[in-house]
C-alpha cells in the first residue's frame, strides 16, 4: 500500500482534517468514565490529543506515530502543558518494536487508513503489545458517510472480522468524529468500537 507523507501532511499550512486541538468527545467520556487508566497506548497519535488526555487523567501513556513532525508537535504540547507522556515515532504495523505492553489502546481514526493485508497486519500489531483482558477503543470513519469525499468507509461487519481471531468485538456503536470543516457541519460519521484481547 502506499501510503501518504505523513510528515508532509502535518507540515502543510492548514491542519490535516483530523487534527481538531484537542480530544474527540467520544475518548472524552472514556477518560471521565475511567477507562484510559493504567498503561494507556495512542496508537497513531498524531499531535498527542488522546495521549494527553490519558495523562491527564492519571494514565501512563504512550503515543505512537509514524510522523516525526507530529511526535514532535506533540512532545511539545506536553512540555507547555506540563503533562508526563512519551511520544514515539514508530509504525503502527510494527508497534511490538516498542518493547512494551498496554492495558488500553486508543485508535481515533487510524483502523481506516490501511488497506486489507496492512489492516491484518495492524491488528496483529496490536495483539503484539496488548495483555489478554486488555482493551481497544477503536473510531473508525464509518460507511454511514455519505459521499466519497475523506478516507476509506469501513462496515461493521468488517470491523467484526479484522478482529474475529483472539479479540471480543463487545461493541459497535455509530458516533461522530469532529473534524476542522471538511465535511459539512465539522463531523463525519463514525463506528465507535470496544474490541478485548482474549
Amino acid at each position: 500500500m502506499t501510503h501518504p507523507d505523513w510528515d508532509t501532511v502535518y507540515l502543510a499550512d492548514t491542519r490535516p482534517p483530523w487534527d481538531i486541538g484537542r480530544p474527540q468527545p467520544a475518548f472524552l467520556r472514556l477518560a471521565e468514565e475511567g477507562l484510559l487508566s493504567g498503561h494507556v497506548l495512542d496508537a497513531g497519535c498524531g499531535t498527542g490529543e488522546h495521549a494527553l488526555l490519558a495523562a491527564a487523567h492519571g494514565a501512563d501513556a504512550v503515543g505512537a506515530d509514524v510522523s516525526a513532525t507530529a511526535i514532535a508537535r506533540a512532545r511539545a504540547k506536553a512540555a507547555e502543558r506540563g503533562l508526563t507522556a512519551r511520544f514515539e515515532v514508530a509504525d503502527a504495523l510494527d508497534l511490538g518494536k516498542l518493547g512494551l505492553t498496554f492495558d488500553t489502546v486508543i485508535d481515533s481514526g487510524l483502523f481506516h487508513v490501511f488497506d486489507d493485508p496492512d489492516r491484518a497486519r495492524y491488528v496483529a500489531s496490536l495483539a503484539s503489545v496488548l495483555e489478554p483482558g486488555s482493551t481497544c477503543y477503536l473510531m473508525c470513519f464509518s460507511d454511514l458517510q455519505p459521499g466519497t469525499e475523506g478516507p476509506r468507509r469501513v462496515r461493521k461487519d468488517e470491523l467484526i472480522a479484522a478482529f474475529a481471531d483472539g479479540w471480543t468485538v463487545a461493541d459497535i456503536t455509530a458516533d461522530e468524529f469532529l473534524v476542522n470543516s471538511v465535511f459539512a457541519g465539522g463531523k463525519a460519521q463514525a463506528w465507535r468500537a470496544i474490541i478485548r484481547r482474549e
